[in-house]
């Protein structure tokens, strides 16, 4: 399972970005606002608040074609609101409520809205390398048709200068956030533990001015 997806920074604080899963050949587009920022000094805020919103559309073939299907069927979307506070220069944790909307859902009894509340961090062990825990609560009730579980994964990030990689263990296989917040179907207790590698990498296209000197 891979995705390939691209981000940029508009401003200092509105990115957008988008990428391609294959899992259901599937395309996501997102923008992300940080309102607010922790400060110290003088002017002291405790925490720093950001929004995020995707949307996701699969491309794979209509499972029944002879029914009549539209494209907002294959559509889904999510809105987060991303709560964080840096401890220090080690320690980053964040609380993360999200709603995950998909437009078709299995029966009648499975919910359209789906809500979670999800917390992370991260714990520096040097300069270049840190661990980090995410785990996101689905409240019961809400997806009836099949089993689906609380999402928790665990790894390390190590930064080279150009590129940070990251290698993680985790129960969803899920690659946006319709994916691993709205279907997990795999325990950690039943062996459902999958292995996860990413590689990210910055390009300046414009030098901000503070480079320019």
């Amino acid at each position: 399972a891979i995705r390939i997806g691209m981000e940029y920074g508009l401003t200092k604080r509105l990115a957008l970005g988008f990428g391609l899963n294959t899992d259901r050949n599937t395309w996501d587009g997102f923008l992300k606002y940080k309102v607010l920022r922790q400060k110290s000094g003088g002017k002291k805020f405790p925490f720093s608040l950001s929004l995020f919103a995707n949307t996701a559309v699969y491309t794979t073939k209509w499972e029944n074609p002879d029914r009549k299907n539209y494209l907002s069927s294959r559509m889904s979307y999510c809105i987060q609101v991303l709560i964080a506070r840096k401890f220090g220069s080690r320690l980053s944790l964040q609380i993360t409520p999200s709603m995950v909307h998909k437009n078709l859902v299995p029966t009648s009894a499975d919910h359209n809205d789906i809500f979670t509340l999800g917390g992370g961090g991260r714990m520096k062990i040097s300069n270049r390398v840190s661990i980090n825990a995410e785990y996101h609560h689905i409240f019961k009730g809400q997806v009836v048709s099949s089993k689906v579980y609380d999402s928790f994964s665990t790894g390390v990030d190590i930064e080279t200068g150009g590129h940070v990689f990251q290698i993680f263990l985790t129960n969803s296989m899920g690659e946006n956030e319709e994916g691993f917040l709205a279907n997990t179907t795999g325990l950690w207790s039943k062996g459902d533990i999958f292995l996860g590698f990413n590689i990210s990498r910055i390009f300046t296209i414009v030098k901000p001015k503070s480079f320019r000197k």
